[in-house]
């Protein structure tokens, strides 16, 4: 997977990209990282990249000429099939990212080419010139290089080999089945007062299994009922929610010692 970031602020992308499991796809060559300072493709001798926005108003607009030169010149020299490639603009207009988008790039895509925006966004011809405008969220930020640069984490971690087991991939919220993970505990077996479900330390890994797929549900019916209301049930996870003799994964209080 190869990644260019079409910016202003290369030095907000470097730090991100060299660090944890992104750091490590990179130095085994699972993830290419391509930076595009903007401004190298200003057409004034002043490098500006800007422009105040036609007809008036507050703040400035990036230029049409500047990011389409850059997008030009990144397609001209790309490694990667048209077909393979895809154009994203982060934009809050832009339909929303998720977990299934993430997949699809992961599995259909070989070279993302982000176009971070900044100031009051793009002269609004370059949409013309994308593949995709896709929003994050509905919030507004200074510039498209964190929405980019969440992105990529989620779509780089689902590539074959970066994450050190790949089951941790296939076995999380929003995966296939529409709800949220199960809860997870470790050691210490009871910290101030709340020790772990029972049902973990009872070897019984059948059991384990269904205590882990109430407690999913449980987890999304409460945090996300959007997301439970709109996908079918079941008859076996009905019968899971149905069961009182099984407990989701709640810690069990106790007397803390001392």
């Amino acid at each position: 997977m190869r990644v260019t970031f079409v910016t202003l602020f290369p030095e907000m992308i470097e730090p991100v990209v060299s660090a944890s499991i992104l750091g490590r796809a990179t130095d085994s060559g699972a993830f290419v990282v391509d930076v595009v300072q903007l401004r190298d493709f200003s057409t004034n001798k002043h490098h500006t990249v800007d422009d105040a926005p036609a007809g008036g108003g507050a703040g400035m607009v990036l230029r049409v000429d500047v990011v389409v030169g850059a997008l030009r010149a990144v397609l001209e020299r790309n490694p990667v099939a048209r077909d393979r490639t895809r154009v994203v603009l982060p934009d809050a207009r832009g339909r929303p990212f998720g977990q299934s988008t993430a997949r699809t790039w992961a599995k259909d895509v070989d070279h993302l080419v982000f176009v971070c925006g900044r100031y009051e966004g793009v002269d609004a011809r370059v949409f013309d010139f994308v593949d995709d405008v896709v929003s994050t969220g509905d919030i507004v930020l200074t510039g498209g290089e964190l929405p980019a640069l969440l992105m990529s984490d989620a779509v780089v971690r689902l590539l074959p080999g970066v994450l050190g087991n790949a089951e941790s991939s296939r076995h999380e919220s929003h995966g296939d089945d529409g709800l949220l993970e199960h809860r997870h505990y470790t050691r210490p077996v009871d910290f101030e007062g709340r020790a772990l479900p029972a049902v973990l330390s009872s070897g019984n890994h059948a059991l384990i299994a269904k205590a882990r797929a109430k407690d999913a549900l449980l987890l999304t019916r409460r945090h996300r009922p959007d997301l439970f209301v709109q996908r079918a049930r079941t008859k076996g996870e009905q019968k899971l929610l149905d069961d009182e003799r099984l407990a989701g994964l709640n810690p069990v209080l106790s007397e803390p010692e001392g």
